[in-house]
């Protein structure tokens, strides 16, 4: 099994200026790579915050991502905190800073030249195509916060987290959680290395409770689904997923 967390970055995420589409994003596909997420935290552009939350995603999981806080601005923070939580400086990334001096010549500003700023000892990959390397340092991937781009980043690499696949299976009750709550139990006990979920709804949906399983042997998901199935009275079942 393969863990990861996730730190969000940004002020404007946090004062709902912007709405996160990064922390789901990140989620949603390390799912489909068989990763378990652990934790994702959202905390603003200060360093102590950042590295707070670094030390925590650290120390809760293998692979941590971060999402903004890289840019030329005053609140592009992350690079500097990444560097301080693994003790190292920052330095300039002599490739990166090639590039920005082809790129802009003349008008290449101390602002933009720190868009070449990385934590020393940092891995530096520029991938064909792309106008912009994607950085880590040890098992910290360091992901732009405009969603395009971390999109763009974070599918360059994509390949080399995937593990064995997470299999999930759905029912969808009639029942309430009241009247699901012992079966669950002892489905539960049944079958120990299958994440149980059970979540309600209060709306107009057409059931009242989604039950998942969630587990690495595939056997293991079906059996849980099934054992359910049959401690519950005939006809609660609206569909199987």
């Amino acid at each position: 099994m393969t863990t990861a967390a996730i730190v969000v970055i940004g002020n404007e995420i946090l004062s709902a200026k912007v709405t996160d589409e990064n922390g789901p994003f990140l989620a949603r596909e390390l799912r489909t790579l068989g990763v378990e997420l652990r934790r994702i935290e959202t905390v603003p552009d200060e360093i102590p915050l950042i590295i707070d939350a670094l030390r925590r995603c650290l120390a809760s999981a293998r692979w941590v991502f971060t999402s903004g806080g890289i840019g030329p601005t005053h609140d592009d923070v992350t690079i500097s905190a990444i560097a301080e939580a693994f003790g190292r400086r920052v330095v300039l990334d002599e490739g990166t800073s090639k590039l920005l001096r082809a790129r802009y010549g003349d008008k290449l500003n101390a602002a933009r030249m720190r868009l070449a700023e990385v934590p020393e000892g940092a891995k530096v990959e520029f991938h064909e195509g792309y106008v912009f390397p994607v950085i880590s340092l040890e098992n910290v991937t360091i992901l732009p916060g405009v969603p395009s781009l971390l999109r763009e980043g974070f599918t360059r690499i994509r390949e080399r987290f995937r593990v064995a696949p997470i299999f999930t299976r759905a029912l969808y009750f009639t029942l309430g959680e009241g009247a699901l709550a012992e079966h669950l139990d002892a489905t539960v006990a049944r079958f120990p290395s299958v994440g149980i979920g059970s979540y309600p709804r209060f709306d107009d949906a057409d059931h009242r409770v989604k039950v998942t399983f969630d587990g690495r042997d595939e056997g293991e998901v079906r059996s849980a689904a099934s054992f359910l199935r049959e401690r519950v009275p005939a006809g609660t079942i609206i569909r199987e997923e």
